[in-house]
């Protein structure tokens, strides 16, 4: 998204370079021109943003082509007309279902392709949707991150950040893409509810303190 920010510091990185260690061996099991993804889910505030760009940051340092599409570009409903849509039709809405998966798929079968693809962009600025075109010829492996990433259908590795948005709100007041009010607490607490349920689909887990383990490895911790 433009006009994002972002937060990076050593903990990303390090969850990323132990992240990039793990992609790079699974990747040499497949052949050369394989089309890999790698998805990125956790709450609001937990740094995915932050963590797809220091992953993406460690690949490119080391020769590989990465782009990386932010899913929350992919919502159906535009950031003007999101709030009141949501106070229309209740919090019962708020969810998986807000994603255009469609979309969603055609960027991945894009990718998957090597075709030119237009990505929706939002620009948080003006609060609008703006077309980009990318060429996936040109790319060799791409992350999609967002609260729902882990969803998304043809992803090789999905990644859980296993923060609450209880846990990371003063990245929230830091970053303020939504001011904090009641209504978007009661928001926040419905998308927990929806990303929590995506977590026993994940292979690594970013855990509390930020370090990247297997999800196997985890659930023994737990």
């Amino acid at each position: 998204m433009l006009g994002d920010i972002l937060l990076i510091n050593d903990m990303h990185k390090d969850a990323a370079q132990a992240l990039y260690e793990r992609i790079q061996a699974l990747r040499e099991g497949h052949e050369e021109r394989y089309r890999y993804v790698v998805g990125i889910s956790g709450e609001s505030g937990s740094g995915k943003s932050e963590l797809a760009h220091a992953l993406g940051k460690l690949l490119k340092d080391n020769h590989v082509r990465v782009k990386i599409i932010h899913t929350d570009n992919y919502y159906k409903i535009q950031p003007l007309l999101r709030e009141e849509w949501r106070r229309n039709k209740g919090f019962d809405q708020i969810g998986l279902d807000e994603y255009d998966w469609i979309k969603i798929r055609k960027t991945i079968r894009d990718f998957n392709e090597e075709q030119e693809c237009m990505i929706p962009c939002i620009d948080l600025i003006p609060e609008q949707v703006d077309k980009l075109i990318t060429d996936f010829s040109k790319i060799d492996l791409l992350i999609i991150e967002g609260l729902y990433a882990i969803n998304t259908p043809g992803v090789d590795m999905k990644i859980f950040i296993d923060l609450t948005y209880h846990e990371t709100k003063i990245n929230q007041i830091i970053r303020m893409k939504e001011a904090m009010s009641k209504f978007r607490m009661n928001i926040l607490e419905k998308e927990h509810n929806a990303v929590v349920s995506l977590k026993p689909k994940a292979d690594m887990i970013v855990d509390k303190s930020y370090q990247a383990v297997t999800a196997e490895e985890h659930n023994k911790r737990i």
